[in-house]
């Protein structure tokens, strides 16, 4: 038998959906910390395999075409690094957007009181431009190696219309990922619309 609303029965309630929302927010939180690891190791990654796929192209005997190994490089370290971004920034706005409010439901706070630091991290002052900074630098270790391996490729000695074909798929496939990046960027902060 239930207690009058507003009796003990509804605080205990209250108080059990708050752990278990509580509980949620631990367990983003793991994730998000796990998944910016991921992405930020993946760039690392993206350093060492242009490295060495350009310590094979510089090698005397690498064979013609040898430069559009670069692009498949790019393509699946950045859409994997993509992927992960999206991720985080998804866990970000779930605990912001849904989060917050149901726990401050709970706790009879305001939205804006309660986890309070998953927003006021996106509106220091300079968070766009940072932004901006970061969508250039995912660009230019993702994308652009990748177009100068083509573009070298065109310029270079022809290695057949097999590989001509490869390169095309391989800078369509980059295009692909550069629009996926852009439109990736989130560049709303506290105070400007999503």
């Amino acid at each position: 038998m239930t207690g009058p609303p507003g009796g003990a029965d509804d605080a205990e309630l209250r108080a059990a959906r708050r752990e278990v929302l509580l509980l949620e927010y631990e367990v983003l939180k793991a994730e998000q910390k796990a998944r910016i690891v991921a992405r930020d190791h993946l760039m690392y990654a993206t350093l060492a395999g242009l490295v060495s796929v350009l310590a094979f192209v510089l090698a005397t005997s690498a064979p013609p075409g040898a430069v559009l190994l670069l692009p498949p490089v790019c393509l699946v370290l950045g859409w994997t690094y993509l992927a992960n971004d999206q991720k985080i920034s998804a866990v970000g706005r779930y605990l912001r957007d849904e989060l917050a409010p149901r726990l401050a439901e709970l706790t009879g706070g305001r939205p804006g009181e309660v986890l309070g630091w998953e927003r006021a991290h996106r509106a220091v002052p300079g968070q766009g431009v940072a932004k901006v900074l970061q969508l250039a630098v995912d660009l230019v270790m993702f994308v652009a190696p990748a177009v100068l391996a083509v573009v070298l490729h065109w310029t270079g000695e022809g290695a057949g219309p097999a590989l001509f074909l490869a390169s095309v798929a391989e800078l369509v496939a980059i295009a692909v990922l550069a629009v996926r990046v852009v439109l990736a960027a989130d560049f709303a902060t506290e105070g400007r619309t999503p």
